[in-house]
């Protein structure tokens, strides 16, 4: 597996290379967004770890430029700053996943190791007692229909009543989470197990933040969803 390394200071590009390197992945590095880009266009990139702050295109620029070429790469920013709203940014340009400057070694690699992962995943197959095809709620073609959602899987798109709807990686994971079982309940603890794996149980994650952006974007009315429900005291589903 190859993890791309973008920073535009040699020193902590080179470290970050060996790092990656000694936990057993092929590295290609760039000192900036341009060289990155034409990386990733000739190589097969299946994590890229950013600066946010180069000279230039900047790490969230090259989020989106890389989020284009590649759907399903796992992508890990860098930044110095502690700043809430230059995580948002990062989140909002494609990113998964934030490490703050100076990081522990073993935490980059946990966070790096569980994209791959997930990238490596197959879609996996219906849950058993989940509706068939012919039930109208999965289709061969690798797409799952629930809750007035079509949901491709081989593209990472999703459609609501034929409008496409933009969603972030991890939106797009949670989502696949619950369409594959609709009215199945999910709890906090699910569904960070699922999508970033269970070294990130009991960290920061916040899942209503992330089901509050997603019925922003699916719901005709977010303060009374319809597609992903609440269940109280337990968790989350995507509504019948």
């Amino acid at each position: 597996m190859a993890v791309l390394v973008v920073d535009d200071d040699d020193g902590l590009r080179r470290a970050l290379s060996i790092m990656l390197e000694g936990a057993g992945w092929r590295v290609i590095s760039a000192s900036g967004g341009a060289e990155a880009v034409e990386a990733a266009r000739c190589n097969a990139v299946e994590c890229a770890v950013l600066d946010v702050m180069m000279p230039g295109m900047d790490g969230f620029e090259l989020c989106d430029r890389l989020r284009r070429l590649d759907a399903d790469m796992g992508i890990l920013m860098l930044s110095a700053k502690h700043d809430i709203v230059d995580k948002k940014q990062g989140f909002r340009a494609g990113a998964d996943d934030y490490l703050a400057k100076p990081f522990d070694e073993d935490e980059l690699i946990l966070r790096v190791g569980a994209l791959l992962r997930r990238r490596s995943r197959s879609a996996p197959a219906p849950a058993a007692g989940a509706p068939s095809p012919d039930e109208g709620t999965a289709e061969r073609e690798g797409v799952i229909r629930a809750a007035g959602l079509a949901i491709d899987l081989d593209r990472a798109r999703v459609t609501r009543s034929g409008a496409p709807v933009q969603l972030t990686r991890k939106e797009f994971d949670i989502l696949v989470l619950l369409a594959q079982r609709p009215g199945s309940v999910f709890t906090k603890s699910d569904i960070v197990a699922a999508v970033w794996g269970d070294e990130y149980q009991g960290g920061a994650i916040s899942v209503p933040t992330y089901i509050r952006h997603l019925r922003t974007k699916l719901e005709d009315d977010p303060a009374r969803p319809k597609v992903i429900q609440t269940v109280f005291g337990f968790g989350y589903k995507l509504g019948d």
